[in-house]
């Protein structure tokens, strides 16, 4: 069951090299699984029992199902999202060098491992805008190929290398092209040839570096996966399963998959925005509720933000603390942070517990070094538009924001199994004195 789980998770991933492929996957598992496609800028009509998922941007999504009674009318949400650090291909792109030598010109997008993008096949993902008439349409293009590679400087020439790197993005980090066959104006002959168009209508693109490297199940005993991207699409992969399993006919189920989580958020697109709003709301008016039903909705709602936790390193066990501190194949982490860094508090906390001892689903708890500065993720940034009762949940993982990650065998089989759970569950919320955990 878990190797079967983890294959599953692993080939998603491998359609997903971009966020904007990460989204088409999803699209195509809930259209698979008999949700209708609903777009923003056109009328909805919502049925009770009803299945449908919107976009925005094309890289972020959200999914959700419509109870047949709604007796108890509510939403239970998880959050996820589909960007992972790497870096961006600027518009102007080509950057002419010695010899012959043809680079491109990038930029970092969230803060990686720079190291582990080196010496790697490396390819090209993302979305071009091209004109076809009076339109400029929306291409998803992903080349299949060893296409570039950030080559490392000889420890000949850097003997330091090995005391320390600091790497410059502008200097250390572009892609190699081409030694002298291509020129000026092929890199974007490629991606028009690529789409079947000429260079003159490519009028704009997103396009990201990848790794290349299959994703892998390894180990002795076959106890670890690796692969890139699992921050955060092993998440955003498993709650997405787990809703299209589900059923609750006293709730709005829903799946939110967020962009731009790695660089804050703060876009159209990101947890920081509207999207979740305005799709609360237009479910709640298309059903026939009124204003005040919708604030009565939200206070009795709960989000189960989901974005991957570190787990404790064997070569490097002091840098987690003593305690709060996890381990891959060992169940969900539910993440702490005085802060607020992460929303979990006792009440999210003592729920999700409560709904993991339920699904017969491992729990380990999670918190900084007091001395450490964190991350942060989406449920404190979410919760900014549409506050509700939150708990900040993962899977433990190594070598976090690596261009090559690694987790464990079982962990997304227990994610799913948990999620199921929380969406199957009606949670009977009364401000916070109370939440009823319902079958």
């Amino acid at each position: 069951m878990y190797k079967d789980t983890a294959k599953e998770l692993l080939t998603f991933i491998q359609k997903s090299p971009s966020c904007f492929h990460a989204v088409d996957s999803m699209k195509a598992m809930l259209k698979e699984a008999g949700y209708e496609e609903l777009r923003e800028c056109e009328n909805w009509k919502l049925e009770k029992g009803g299945k449908y998922f919107t976009t925005r941007n094309g890289s972020s999504l959200i999914a959700f199902q419509i109870g047949n009674t709604l007796d108890d009318y509510h939403y239970q949400v998880t959050s996820s999202h589909s960007d992972s650090p790497t870096f961006k291909v600027k518009e102007v792109a080509e950057l002419k060098g010695k010899g012959g030598y043809l680079q491109l010109n990038t930029e970092g997008y969230g803060g990686m491992l720079c190291a582990t993008w080196m010496d790697r096949p490396l390819s090209l993902a993302g979305r071009v805008l091209v004109k076809e008439g009076n339109s400029f349409v929306s291409k998803l293009l992903s080349f299949d190929k060893d296409l570039v590679l950030i080559p490392n400087v000889a420890i000949h020439m850097n003997r330091e290398v090995n005391s320390g790197m600091k790497y410059n993005n502008q200097v250390d980090m572009l892609p190699l092209f081409s030694a002298g066959e291509c020129g000026e104006g092929d890199y974007y002959a490629l991606i028009a040839e690529a789409l079947g168009t000429s260079k003159e209508n490519i009028f704009g693109t997103d396009l990201y570096l990848y790794n290349r490297m299959a994703p892998s199940i390894w180990g002795a005993k076959e106890e670890f996966i690796s692969s890139p991207k699992l921050d955060d699409l092993q998440c955003a992969f498993t709650s997405l399963k787990a809703m299209i399993n589900s059923k609750n006919d006293h709730a709005v189920n829903v799946f939110a998959c967020f962009d731009n989580e790695e660089v804050g958020s703060g876009t159209k697109q990101g947890a920081c925005s509207t999207f979740l709003f305005d799709v609360l709301q237009r479910i709640n008016d298309n059903l026939g509720f009124a204003k005040e039903d919708y604030y009565r909705a939200v206070a009795k709602s709960f989000m189960v933000s989901c974005d991957n936790a570190h787990a404790v390193h064997p070569n490097h066990p002091e840098k987690t603390d003593a305690e709060n501190c996890t381990y891959m194949n060992k169940g969900i982490v539910i993440k702490y942070s005085a802060n607020q860094k992460y929303t979990t508090d006792a009440i999210s906390s003592a729920v999700f517990s409560g709904i993991c001892e339920k699904a017969g689903v491992p729990v380990q708890h999670f918190a900084n070094r007091s001395d450490a500065a964190g991350g942060s993720t989406l449920g404190n940034l979410s919760s900014q538009k549409v506050s509700m009762h939150t708990v900040d949940i993962g899977l433990a993982q190594l070598a976090m924001h690596s261009s090559y990650e690694t987790a464990g065998i079982k962990d997304s089989q227990y994610m799913i199994d948990a999620l199921t759970c929380f969406y199957d569950t009606n949670l009977h919320i009364t401000d916070s004195e109370c939440i009823e955990v319902q079958d």
